[in-house]
């Protein structure tokens, strides 16, 4: 399986946490998001301790708090949306710096904010952690479908080659004195668009003749095969397993 290329969210380093099997972290990491989404709203302490178990897994992980804090800015839309909320939810109101705010938009933008960011960092840690290939890998040992791991596979090898054959375009229109500038040249770049796509779609048939030709038949050979002890398991889910017990606490107080 390809896709051997560090991505930009990887971060080189030799932590416990990076040395576990690829398949164990994602089951880790699965299992911590569903117990902070199964956290009640009200249980506002909680989160604060899920973010200290995430900072301890960083700390492990030797991953700063920078390189993590900045990564987090992808969830920005989801804030956006959460800051709206109190605005426009219907029900009871309350009065804040003068605002009048909804309690159960309150209520809500809280929810998303406090599990949309504590997801968003357990994906950010595993993948910091975790090269793409190992997380095909670990992909494929946890029995996802083989076609949609195969999907993600090509997905990823390719993504860089049409990136470039962007590239290429958009340096062969400056060449030719072209800059986009306002709509009446939106023609030109759609035009490149149906280019690209057609490139694509060529590449793509070659890719699977060439495939075809060297004996595909529906599944990529397995040519490292990862395989996970049962103290390793163990510490992979040492976090969700804290979580689950604040997320019990939770629910009984």
């Amino acid at each position: 399986m390809g896709a051997g290329h560090a991505h930009r969210l990887y971060r080189h380093g030799h932590s416990p946490v990076h040395a576990l099997p690829p398949h164990t972290k994602l089951a880790a990491a699965f299992a911590f998001v569903v117990v902070v989404v199964s956290t009640p709203r009200e249980a506002m302490w909680a989160f604060g301790v899920y973010a200290l178990l995430l900072a301890v897994v960083a700390h492990r992980a030797r991953v700063p708090a920078g390189f993590l804090l900045k990564r987090l800015l992808i969830e920005v839309p989801f804030v956006a949306f959460a800051v709206l909320m109190p605005f426009v939810a219907e029900g009871e109101r309350v009065d804040v710096l003068g605002l009048s705010l909804s309690v159960n938009g309150l209520w809500g933008a809280w929810n998303v904010l406090a599990k949309g960011t504590l997801g968003v960092a357990a994906s950010v840690l595993l993948a910091a952690t975790t090269e793409l290939r190992a997380l095909l890998l670990g992909l494929q040992r946890l029995k996802l479908p083989p076609l949609l791991v195969q999907i993600a596979s090509f997905m990823i090898r390719y993504g860089d080659l049409i990136t470039d054959e962007m590239r290429r375009m958009r340096i062969a229109r400056e060449s030719r004195g072209f800059e986009a500038s306002g709509v009446r040249h939106w023609g030109v770049l759609a035009k490149s668009a149906g280019a690209l796509f057609i490139r694509s779609y060529e590449r793509g048939e070659r890719v699977h003749l060439a495939m075809m030709s060297r004996g595909y038949a529906g599944a990529m050979p397995v040519i490292d095969e990862v395989t996970a002890t049962r103290a390793q398991w163990s510490y992979a889910f040492a976090l969700p397993a804290a979580a689950l017990a604040v997320c019990v606490v939770g629910w009984t107080l």
